[in-house]
């Protein structure tokens, strides 16, 4: 990897850097909360006194929306975010990153396998709370999750925006963002991508979120899309 020339804020996102490289490149990037450690084998650059975490947009679809120049990025630090597909981790330790000590991310992940994994980058991350439970049943982890500004989705169900709506209903502050990763293959195969994310979007509309942007996530992920949206109560 070429020597680091310089670090900036992004100009649009809050929390979110852009490290330039000797050889002319740029990567996107987060503070690292726990200098040293790595969470899926990214690259860490060390900036005066500071380290950074790439942020591989091939690898987190958050990341691919901000490069594509999704409208806004409303995560910010100490904000509390409720995270449906946690996974092992990627997405939810930069959000991590971002949110910092006084933030929080509730990590929602069904698979068991996962959820151990989860669980190892979470030692290192206090505001990180892996919870292992199916995002289509909210209530089942209400005595943890009390309240969500943001609520960011990335849930491969047929169903994603109803699952989406109903965890809106019980955590999402009246005026809150919501994130949400369409992967239309996962939705339905023998349909046009184009047409999933219209359906998704209804069902969104319908539980009373109001839609800010739209960002197809190619070449990062194919036939995906991240909406941005607002909730109202």
């Amino acid at each position: 990897m070429a020597e680091v020339v310089k670090v900036t804020e992004h100009p649009r996102y809050k929390g979110v850097y852009v490290v330039e490289l000797e050889d002319g490149s740029t990567r996107l990037a987060t503070k690292n909360l726990t200098p040293g450690k790595k969470v899926y084998g990214e690259w860490l650059f060390r900036f005066g006194e500071v380290e950074y975490r790439e942020w591989n947009s091939y690898r987190s679809k958050l990341s691919a929306a901000l490069l594509k120049g999704i409208k806004e990025l409303y995560i910010r630090e100490g904000s509390r975010v409720l995270y449906l597909g946690a996974g092992s981790g990627t997405t939810p330790s930069h959000i991590s990153d971002i949110v910092g000590p006084e933030g929080v991310v509730y990590g929602i992940e069904f698979a068991p396998r996962v959820v151990r994994e989860l669980l190892g980058v979470a030692e290192e991350r206090k505001n990180l709370i892996p919870i292992l439970a199916d995002a289509r049943f909210p209530s089942k982890y209400g005595h943890i999750v009390d309240y969500a500004e943001i609520l960011y989705a990335d849930v491969a169900q047929p169903n994603q925006a109803s699952i989406v709506n109903v965890n809106a209903k019980h955590f999402l502050i009246d005026g809150g963002y919501l994130y949400m990763a369409i992967k239309a293959r996962s939705i339905d195969v023998t349909r046009e991508p184009d047409e999933v994310y219209r359906q998704e979007i209804a069902t969104l509309k319908e539980g009373g979120f109001e839609i800010l942007d739209v960002i197809h996530l190619d070449p990062y992920d194919k036939d995906h899309a991240m909406v941005l949206a607002q909730y109202r109560r």
